[in-house]
């Protein structure tokens, strides 16, 4: 007979399979999905600020506030931000804790934005931004007093692969912070839904001039598991404890992922 544990395992092992079966890239090409996640940035780069804010109607200023608000609690003194993108949540790391910190992403367009925004604010010395993959970092184990990740996760090739380097890079009983887009539930989704689905990818085609990034972003989220699903696969890599909280009923969640 089964036991519990076995079953469970089994469970986690068929979620993973099945995201990486029902994989969601960005142009559909024959390419590797990292190298067109890294195309679909560098395409959108110049506009990604605005169309970001805009889109959220400044929304995702709160989430990354209340995601450095929770990491505070822990006093880091170096942080590794993952897919740093414009270098948005490293800056606000860097202002919430005075940590130093390193922005780390795969497109080397959206960092040359970032190091220009963080050098007109006079951070240079403070924020760090490099080019790298996730799923393949450079640091060496137990670097980091914490790693966060704002909206990353779901770009990566193998998210299994990615959460694994996270928690490797990130200190014993330290924690990766997530903050990933997840599902609005109640009687607003299906409102919700008709604005991310049609209406967002509108605007961003029109003022990106990218006819698929922003119809991957409805398509790449709705793939994606989130709460609980989540949780399973974060403690599944070997995190010995998983808290979330969901954001704007359920537009995003943060996840702390303890090592």
């Amino acid at each position: 007979t089964f036991t519990e544990k076995t079953i469970n395992k089994i469970k986690n092992n068929l979620l993973i399979l099945s995201i990486k079966i029902m994989q969601v890239t960005p142009y559909n090409s024959d390419q590797s999905k990292k190298t067109q996640v890294e195309d679909m940035f560098d395409n959108i780069a110049p506009k990604y600020d605005l169309l970001n804010h805009v889109l959220s109607m400044k929304i995702d200023v709160l989430w990354r506030n209340t995601l450095v608000k929770w990491m505070n609690k822990d006093a880091p003194k170096l942080v590794l931000d993952v897919a740093t993108g414009t270098g948005d949540l490293a800056i606000t790391v860097q202002k919430g804790t005075g940590a130093q910190v390193v922005g780390l992403d795969l497109s080397q367009q959206m960092l040359n934005v970032g190091i220009d925004k963080i050098s007109k604010i006079n951070l240079s010395d403070k924020i760090e931004m490099i080019k790298g993959d996730a799923e393949n970092l450079s640091f060496e184990d137990n670097k980091f007093d914490a790693v966060s990740v704002a909206f990353g996760v779901r770009n990566f090739e193998n998210l299994e692969k990615g959460l694994v380097e996270l928690r490797r890079v990130v200190k014993e009983n330290a924690s990766v912070y997530i903050l990933e887009f997840s599902k609005v539930e109640g009687f607003l989704a299906p409102f919700y839904m008709f604005y991310f689905k049609n209406i967002l990818p509108q605007i961003g085609k029109l003022v990106s001039k990218d006819n698929r990034a922003y119809t991957y972003l409805p398509d790449s989220v709705n793939a994606f598991p989130y709460g609980e699903k989540m949780k399973n696969i974060l403690e599944n890599v070997g995190f010995k404890k998983v808290e979330y909280k969901k954001l704007s009923l359920g537009i995003a969640t943060i996840y702390k992922a303890t090592k």
